[in-house]
């Protein structure tokens, strides 16, 4: 019997969205010009990277020209976190970010304060939240940029970006926000986050990997992540990748009718209370219940190993909230972060849906784990 392939990771990545594929197709086999070419062959190029820069501005709603594609989310963090320190550096050195922060975020950070920075990390509550009061204690004369994702890729808690980006506009800081996790699946428009700096990945919104967008908002300093040529107005310097920088932008195009989709928080709703149902005390939800993203159910089986669970959940692509080391567990930085206890955190799992879970599948996992849980014993790696 062929086993069922059940894809629950969508936070990890997504397909490539048919209707994507379809509007790069004619970038692999005819328009092939350089688009900084002023002849016939670059045109063709150089109108769909324009073209795609007004759709990726289009969902975050802002003006096209602060649009800047890059490789991906990892490139788009440095370039805002490393861009605003190089450019502010005559005014202060200090940054304030979050514990629970992604490596894109945080190692630039690490990076930093080995050439002279100051980073203050800020915790969180045991719902993965931040508290902006904590910001405002944090703040210095020395203070350049606030950076805090929009939602976390782990748990899919919701930061109160709007009360904290009007505290550091109210100081004259710089605010950056990582929305690799959120664009697409709930509004960011960027005037309503009061952001200045916004990163894009492309492979979590149906896009291909490889390519992302970082907004900058205009008059925002901020200094090349790399230099060259005079690329992207002079802000990132190297040949675009029309092809996938066509297809984020389709991608952000479509991605507009599933933003804040009702029909996948139902499905992860159900999903939850099928498992509270069947799993009870056995089980507790990580992350905030109602400031959380529409798609994301990050679970924890008491006194389980997650990732030994699923093992055994054959054809599930799901993620884990610890990791094995060594013979021992190590929880995830976020869980940590959360005051977790490894009790818990151990038996965490992330079930991540998409746009094409269905609620048989998920009807289909239930299943599946409650014929693995009660087999797993409590244990170590």
């Amino acid at each position: 019997m062929r086993t069922q392939k059940i894809y629950l990771d969508f936070n990890a990545s997504t397909p490539i969205a048919p209707e994507v594929a379809e509007a790069m197709r004619p970038f692999f086999t005819q328009h092939f010009g350089n688009p900084s070419s002023c002849h016939w062959a670059g045109e063709p190029a150089r109108e769909a990277v324009e073209k795609a820069r007004r759709q990726v501005a289009g969902l975050l709603q802002c003006h096209p020209s602060e649009i800047v594609f890059t490789s991906g989310g990892s490139e788009s963090n440095n370039h805002a976190i490393k861009g605003a320190f190089f450019a502010l550096r005559e005014k202060g050195n200090h940054i304030i970010t979050t514990q629970i922060e992604h490596p894109a975020v945080l190692n630039p950070c690490r990076f930093l304060e080995k050439l002279g920075g100051k980073v203050t990390y800020i915790g969180v509550d045991r719902f993965g939240r931040v508290d902006p009061e904590e910001f405002e204690k944090a703040i210095t004369l020395k203070t350049i940029l606030i950076s805090v994702m929009h939602a976390n890729n782990e748990v899919g808690t919701i930061q109160p970006i709007e009360e904290i980006s009007k505290m550091a506009k109210e100081h004259g800081i710089l605010f950056h926000t990582d929305a690799a996790q959120s664009v697409g699946k709930i509004e960011t428009k960027v005037d309503d986050l009061g952001v200045d700096l916004l990163s894009v990945a492309g492979h979590k919104v149906y896009a291909p990997k490889g390519v992302g967008a970082l907004y900058i908002r205009g008059g925002t300093p901020v200094e090349p992540l790399i230099h060259g040529a005079g690329h992207e107005s002079g802000r990132r310097a190297g040949t675009e990748n029309v092809l996938l920088i066509v297809g984020l932008g389709k991608a952000c195009e479509i991605a507009k009718k599933y933003s804040d989709d009702d029909k996948i928080r139902d499905f992860r709703d159900r999903f939850w209370k099928l498992l509270e149902k069947n799993f009870g005390s056995g089980i507790i939800l990580n992350g905030h219940f109602t400031h959380r993203l529409p798609n994301t159910l990050n679970i924890s089986f008491i006194g389980k190993l997650g990732g030994e669970i699923l093992s055994q959940l054959e054809g599930v692509a799901a993620s884990t909230g610890a990791a094995c080391h060594s013979g021992s567990v190590e929880l995830s930085p976020v869980l940590r972060a959360m005051g977790i206890s490894p009790e818990v955190g151990m038996g965490a799992i992330r079930f991540s849906l998409g746009r094409t879970t269905t609620i048989e599948e998920l009807e289909r996992v239930v299943e599946l784990l409650k014929n693995t849980v009660p087999s797993v014993i409590s244990k170590t790696c």
